[in-house]
């Protein structure tokens, strides 16, 4: 039987900080290990496969149905660093779980089953990761899909504006997410832009840092 490991950071149950899922109980395999090195990243810990445990894929969904909890997210570091994630997304779909997946842009997302639904954050100047964002992941999107956008200044801002307007997003995905990245974007002034420019986005702030402060890493 195929039972690959892969290296796992950490597992817990919360509520869905960020997406149009925020709020609803949640349980998460977050996953060692990402390429990218982004300025603000939230979740430092896990960039370096290093700091994860191997665990096997059967164990994962045991511990996933041991918490009682119906959305499953896989997240990182970068989940579709590990090849084996898109074999765990299939036997987490197999036991009857509503799997999400949060990946950066960087990476390829067609190796995903079709019954994931991707959150893909593409990667604004300020992260210093623009660049590697992969064009064909934002032309793929589907109804169910959700593009996160990180903002930190009005740069970001346009950037993701040109973006939304370039892929067509308010049109192919589910939701535009817009998150002011903590203690340097004031949610206030980035909703006075939305309104003023008339967009069809989401402010997606992060509710699990509302709730449990702001030392909690992003889930």
């Amino acid at each position: 039987m195929n039972d690959p490991e892969l290296f796992i950071y950490e597992t817990f149950s919360s509520i869905q900080g960020e997406s149009s899922y925020a709020g609803i109980p949640c349980f998460f395999i977050r996953l060692a290990g990402c390429p990218l090195n982004c300025a603000w990243c939230d979740t430092r810990k896990a960039r370096d496969i290093r700091a994860g445990t191997p665990c096997k894929v059967s164990e994962l969904i045991r511990l996933a149905q041991n918490a009682g909890i119906p959305l499953v997210e896989v997240t990182g570091g970068e989940p579709l660093a590990q090849k084996e994630t898109p074999f765990l997304c299939s036997e987490l779909l197999r036991n009857g779980f509503q799997v999400l997946i949060e990946t950066n842009g960087a990476a390829d997302v067609s190796v995903l089953p079709e019954g994931v639904i991707r959150i893909l954050d593409m990667k604004t100047p300020s992260s210093g990761e623009s660049q590697a964002m992969l064009d064909q992941n934002f032309r793929s999107v589907r109804p169910c899909d959700e593009v996160k956008f990180v903002i930190q200044d009005r740069a970001d801002y346009d950037f993701a504006v040109e973006a939304v307007k370039r892929f067509a997003l308010e049109d192919t995905c589910g939701h535009v997410l817009f998150s002011p990245a903590a203690g340097s974007m004031d949610p206030a002034l980035l909703t006075e832009w939305i309104l003023n420019d008339h967009l069809r986005v989401r402010i997606n702030l992060q509710f699990h840092k509302i709730i449990w402060g702001p030392d909690r890493e992003g889930v």
